[in-house]
């Protein structure tokens, strides 16, 4: 990612793009939500992801994901949703004010709303990081055929022994697409995208 995305007309720009869409899906109801962590590590922007524990039950563990998860009866909107689910997971108190708003939600498989929060938690040092024991620029994609016919297209991420794909992938997708505008030329194309 570029530079300028961490500045304060980066933020500008976002928070103006966002805010017809973070004012009209913040307050419906979703399954779950997570937050997309827009961050600086040695003075590089970067978006940080957890890895879901393998002795998580269900199907993703040991998946790399953002923080987040399901909506709370508690919880006063899906802002609050992603903000308490990285607070319980990472550790990392984000403040309300840090959140530069919402991106396009997403379906599940199950077409459960998936709504991704983008928030600055400024520069991170990983160490300092307190993730719970419990939850805890390669790029391609995957083409997926259901009878013999093409489907649908997905983005995946490689870094390492670490894959970012499914609805993560597509979260990275979207935002990149709104944090270097131009630089970023998406491919992909699914049959579940949210309509906003």
């Amino acid at each position: 990612m570029l530079p300028d995305c961490l500045s304060a007309e980066g933020e500008r720009r976002c928070r103006r793009l966002l805010a017809e869409a973070t004012a009209r899906v913040r307050a419906r109801p979703a399954a779950a939500a997570v937050l997309v962590p827009l961050c600086a590590v040695r003075g590089v922007p970067a978006l940080l992801y957890t890895l879901r524990s393998s002795r998580l039950a269900g199907r993703h563990k040991g998946d790399v994901s953002f923080p987040g998860g399901k909506c709370d009866p508690a919880d006063q909107d899906v802002v609050h949703t992603a903000l308490r689910e990285t607070q319980e997971e990472l550790g990392l108190a984000v403040p309300e004010d840090h959140v530069w708003g919402i991106l396009q939600p997403v379906y599940d498989q199950a077409k459960n709303t998936v709504v991704p929060v983008l928030a600055s938690v400024g520069q991170l040092d990983p160490q300092s990081l307190k993730p719970n024991p419990e939850e805890a620029q390669n790029q391609g994609y995957t083409h997926f055929c259901q009878g013999g016919h093409f489907r649908y297209t997905l983005p995946v991420f490689l870094n390492g022994p670490h894959r970012v794909w499914g609805l993560t992938a597509v979260i990275t997708e979207f935002a990149l697409q709104l944090l270097v505008p131009g630089a970023y030329q998406p491919r992909m194309d699914f049959p579940w995208r949210s309509k906003g």
